[in-house]
Parts: structure tokens; sequence; C-alpha cells
């Protein structure tokens, strides 16, 4: 069987399962395998959108229901909590929507969400309203970066392309860690009081 094959017939649903656990870059693929023409773009960022969705709802009822898991203490435990906290509690809606645009606050947010007096009906909406969003955004990322590599190679063998488009996704990725860690990772020192 090959790979074209695999992706019109099994696509969608590593796309769901993807975002549903990994995020980003499942999506981004979605996409560049829209411009492939081997899944319609709307089936892949409604994908997208369903799995970040699925995903991000499991992790608020990890946190309503199952604090007492061992995974969810320990990402209770996470530096990221604070910073979480802080976040949820000086913009609860915005947060809410934004939570899964952030750069290593995915998983967490929700989990942390889920332990708060906010109702499950108002993070379902929000939830559903934001994975919309995201699932577009990033499907259309894809497909257009698909584009940008069938504009400069032109027409790759698929597994060139997917490989070029798992690199730029990691590329992306770890330069948002890296900036991520510089702008919140350290903390200013203070010199003695004069």
């Amino acid at each position: 069987m090959n790979i074209e094959l695999l992706i019109e017939n099994y696509g969608l649903p590593a796309i769901f399962l993807g975002t549903a656990f990994e995020g980003e870059t499942a999506a981004f693929l979605g996409g560049v395998i829209a411009h492939r023409e081997l899944l319609t773009y709307w089936a892949a960022s409604m994908a997208a959108s369903a799995g970040s969705f699925a995903g991000d709802q499991m992790w608020f009822f990890a946190g309503r229901y199952a604090a007492q898991w061992n995974f969810v203490r320990r990402v209770m435990e996470t530096p990221a909590l604070a910073r979480v906290t802080r976040l949820l509690e000086k913009y609860p809606t915005g947060f809410i929507f934004a939570f899964r645009f952030l750069v290593g606050l995915r998983t967490i947010s929700p989990i942390v969400i889920g332990t708060t007096h906010i109702s499950t009906q108002r993070f379902l909406v929000l939830n559903l309203l934001a994975a919309l969003v995201w699932g577009q955004l990033f499907t259309a990322l894809g497909y257009a970066f698909g584009h940008g590599i069938h504009q400069i190679f032109g027409r790759l063998p698929l597994h060139h392309h997917l490989l070029i488009a798992l690199g730029a996704a990691a590329l992306i990725a770890g330069a948002a860690l890296v900036l991520r860690k510089r702008k919140f990772g350290q903390v200013p020192v203070k010199g003695p009081s004069p």
C-alpha cells in the first residue's frame, strides 16, 4: 500500500488524533496534504478542529474529575502552573480562548481550568470556538506552505514534500520554544538596594 492510499484512507483519523495529542504539527501537515489534494482542505481543517476540541475537553475533564491521577498531579506541579493561573485569573475568557496558541501551555491550561470554578458549559463553548479558529489557521498555514514548496521546487514526491514540511514545523516549534524560554525563563536578578 503506498503513502497516498494510506493518507486517503486514514488521513482524517490521523489528523484528528494528532491534533488531540500533539497539536500544531498534525494540523500543519493536514494542510500540506490538502494542498496535494489527497484530502479536501475543509475535511482536513475540520478534523484538526475536532481533534483539538476533543483533546482539550479531555484535559479539562481530567482536571475537573481526575485531579488525583499521577499525570494530572505532575502537570499541576510544573513551573508553568503559576503563569497559567495568573493569566486565567486576569483574563478568564480571553485565556480560555487563546491558551492553545501559547507555546508550552496547551496541555496544562485545560487541566488547570478544569480545577477552577469555571463552568463546564462556558469552557465547552469557548473551547469549541477557539478550536474552530485554531484548526482553520494551522491547516491554512500548512496549505500555504505546501503551495510555496510547490512554487519553489515543483511537484515533489509526496514523501519529500512531507519531510520538508515536518522539518519546517520542527524548526518553527523549536524557535518558538527558544523565544518562550528567553522571554519567560529568565528571572531578572535584583542587585542590592543602594
